[in-house]
């Protein structure tokens, strides 16, 4: 996809295609379509463009972060799940790309197990979202049009 400044590209990693479905007491009801619809239209109606994807396979993340920086995108929303917590991978990435990064969660990691306490994207990132359920995503998306 051809993209530009007006583009933010919004990355999904592991298990987030079964939001909706998946512990709804941590995660909700809404499914990764439910967020991405309400996402198009948040960011129509702020002049910008949405690039939605998922994927359960961490170099598709990293791949997709090298190319929304190709692509001169405005930013990158990164929700990417129990990578999170593993990858140097996406960490390198994100340190190698000019692209700003906010790192989304829909759970507080820090209320969670302490093994999700640790970062390797938010490490990395411009910011964190984290805590609010699918909002999380529309307070990201207001964050990258303030950019």
């Amino acid at each position: 996809m051809m993209s530009d400044a007006t583009t933010v590209f919004v990355l999904n990693g592991p298990n987030l295609n079964l939001l909706g479905l998946r512990e709804p007491e941590i995660y909700g009801h809404d499914t990764l379509d439910d967020i991405a619809g309400r996402m198009e239209d948040q960011a129509q109606e702020i002049g910008l463009t949405i690039d939605f994807r998922q994927s359960n396979h961490e170099g598709h993340l990293v791949d997709w972060l090298h190319e929304a920086n190709a692509a001169g995108a405005k930013a990158v929303l990164l929700n990417a799940g129990a990578y999170t917590h593993t990858s140097v991978a996406l960490h390198d990435a994100i340190k190698a790309i000019n692209v700003p990064v906010i790192e989304v969660h829909l759970s507080n990691p820090h209320k969670r197990e302490e093994f999700r306490h640790k970062s390797y994207v938010g490490m990395a990132a411009k910011g964190t979202i984290a805590g609010f359920g699918a909002l999380s995503y529309s307070l990201a998306l207001d964050a990258a049009a303030s950019l």
